[in-house]
């Protein structure tokens, strides 16, 4: 695709700066318009009525720009088609080392329609075809809803163009998306909801155009005309400006020269480049007549909603005091008001620049540690503050606090926090296979009442406060050469095989058994290495330790967590009773074995047992 937008920017800029610096200083010489070197032909050999014009700029050492009246352009030689019949007036003006020379304009008539440069489907998308007229609107309204986009401006490279061409939309190096709703954008990307007025394209005699800008009164109400470039898919205007809001104003050097990055009968993104920190702002519309036949649809539930039994699932977890983590893989997200996660980051890298990547040893110290037994809370913050207090939960799944709940950094600018009434919700619980919860998601929702920001919680029972009745735990020495690991059944789990009656390990463990004769809950700490992943693998596996004291009671997995490869992790099982030694204690990573490209390849470390 041919990068004319960049181009029309470096116009603007030029054109901007020679206008603002000739009272201040000399920059070269400027030409006398007597100097100027230029032709405007018609050729009558394609078009009888003279349709078909050449531009030629033959002054050495310029930039020529035209302005045709359908359009502008900056190219040297340029051959324009007009499909109206109608007298043109074509102006030249040339960017010297000393400003801007305007040459005497040039009137030209076109004695014939030659509509053949009108009538590809583009045109007629946009403007309705020939003889119709076609109006759009900015897709936001003054209640803030979008109907077809999910809000009214997206952000590009400046790289991107045509979205349904063959690169994909990415025609250079500069190419990425971010496709924000108004509440994302608002206040600082967007000036929020309003009735911003109608913008028109027409075929009615010639390429018209009417917009009313009613949110921008230095615009008002325009009357200009309009060229589509259907092969590059770019869009000028003359004397009209596309509805736009306020923010990026001064930001924006050339307003008339547009980008198509998509079109249809019904919706259209136009875009324009920013100055300042580029980008392309995409502005989003959909026709009137798709406005006024919108029908919102049904957007399911206005709330979480949770699984069955959720409440003895919690208390379950909370018999004894639990200590909360955020997960190291995914700590938060954003989550409309069904609980439903409007991102879906599942790994550090998936998180996006403008956010930047989880970092455990930012805010890895955060713990909440909850007691379903007396409804204490403990906030320890990563700045080392503890808060105590209580806490109730309603039928809603939504925790109210006694105490402030503290903020800190989590990523960057994005911070752990309780909404404006200190209450957190639950939007999400996960079970393991026996019952146990995994982890929950935790949301505040924001001012407006539209989205939650959405923490995710892991229990990390093993280093609760609660989990071990107070103790520090004893740690039960390990002989790692007698660790055995691999897909040791068959099932395309990684094993960590620490001891087990029905496994290699019966007969040569590599700790003392009698050190497993009694304790409440173990934590085991591990390290993976030399782990590579064929192409397409998942990438991020459920892990946890299943445990069986010597006569099958209790017995089952503890809280899963993530790994994601190489690294040290730490699984912990709290059964709730007492255990009283040991049949089987291994760690399985669940599916990981299949998605290993060398599994001989792999080692791994017992690094600690704890228990308590």
């Amino acid at each position: 695709m041919k990068r004319i937008f960049k181009i029309f920017m470096l116009i603007g800029v030029l054109v901007s700066f020679a206008s603002c610096s000739e009272d201040d200083h000399e920059l070269g010489r400027k030409l006398d318009p007597s100097e100027l070197n230029f032709s405007v032909v018609q050729d009558y050999s394609i078009d009888a009525g003279g349709n078909t014009v050449i531009l030629r700029n033959n002054t050495p050492e310029t930039v020529p720009v035209w302005d045709y009246e359908t359009g502008i352009s900056n190219r040297a030689i340029d051959t324009i088609h007009y499909a109206f019949a109608g007298d043109y007036t074509i102006q030249f003006s040339a960017v010297t080392d000393g400003g801007i020379v305007e040459a005497e304009p040039i009137v030209i008539t076109v004695t014939e329609d030659n509509l053949n440069y009108v009538n590809d489907p583009l045109w007629t998308m946009l403007s309705g075809g020939v003889g119709n007229s076609k109006t759009w609107l900015l897709d936001v309204d003054a209640e803030g809803v979008s109907k077809y986009f999910v809000g009214p401006m997206f952000f590009y490279g400046t790289d991107n163009g045509w979205l349904e061409g063959g690169e994909g939309g990415c025609y250079g190096d500069d190419c990425w998306n971010w496709s924000p709703d108004l509440n994302s954008i608002q206040g600082w990307g967007f000036s929020g909801p309003a009735d911003f007025g109608e913008m028109t394209f027409s075929l009615e005699g010639g390429p018209y155009m009417t917009v009313n800008h009613l949110t921008l009164p230095q615009y008002g109400e325009q009357s200009g005309t309009y060229y589509l470039d259907k092969d590059n898919h770019t869009l000028t205007t003359s004397n009209a400006t596309i509805l736009h809001d306020a923010v990026y104003e001064e930001c924006v050097s050339n307003w008339n020269s547009l980008v198509i990055l998509s079109l249809t009968e019904d919706t259209m993104q136009l875009g324009v480049i920013r100055d300042c920190d580029p980008a392309m702002l995409s502005f989003n519309f959909i026709s009137q007549e798709y406005s006024d036949n919108w029908v919102p649809e049904e957007t399911g539930p206005e709330e979480p909603t949770l699984p069955d039994g959720w409440e003895d699932i919690i208390s379950q977890i909370t018999t004894t005091a639990i200590e909360w983590k955020l997960s190291e893989s995914n700590p938060l997200d954003w989550a409309g008001l069904n609980g439903s996660m409007l991102n879906g980051w599942q790994t550090p890298e998936d998180y996006p620049d403008w956010l930047g990547t989880p970092d455990p040893e930012v805010y890895g110290d955060f713990s909440m540690i909850m007691d379903s037994q007396d409804n204490s809370v403990i906030f320890l913050t990563p700045d080392g503050s503890v808060t105590e207090g209580t806490y109730s939960i309603n039928g809603s799944g939504i925790y109210s606090f006694s105490v402030g709940v503290p903020t800190f950094t989590v990523i960057n600018w994005a911070s752990f926090s309780a909404d404006a009434n200190n209450q957190l919700r639950i939007l999400d619980i996960s079970t393991d296979a026996s019952g146990n919860i995994s982890d929950m998601w935790l949301g505040a929702i924001n001012a407006e009442g539209t989205e939650y920001m959405a923490y995710h919680l892991v229990p990390n029972v093993g280093n609760s406060s609660g989990g071990g009745g107070g103790n520090e735990g004893t740690d039960v020495p390990f002989d790692n050469s007698k660790l055995v690991y691999g897909d040791l059944e068959g099932n395309g789990n990684l094993r960590l095989e620490i001891y087990n009656e029905f496994g290699s390990t019966f007969n040569d463990p590599g700790l003392n058994t009698a050190d497993l004769a009694s304790f409440e809950s173990v934590e085991v700490t591990f390290t993976l290495s030399g782990i590579t992943l064929n192409a397409g693998a998942v990438g991020s596996y459920n892990a946890s330790m299943y445990y069986a004291d010597s006569d099958w009671n209790p017995n089952g997995n503890g809280s899963a967590i993530t790994v994601n490869g190489d690294g040290t992790y730490t699984v912990s099982y709290d059964p709730g009773t007492l255990v009283e030694g040991v049949i089987v204690f291994v760690i399985d990573v669940a599916g990981m074995a299949t998605d290993i490209t060398d599994l001989e390849a792999v080692s791994a470390t017992v690094e600690s047992i704890t228990v308590y």
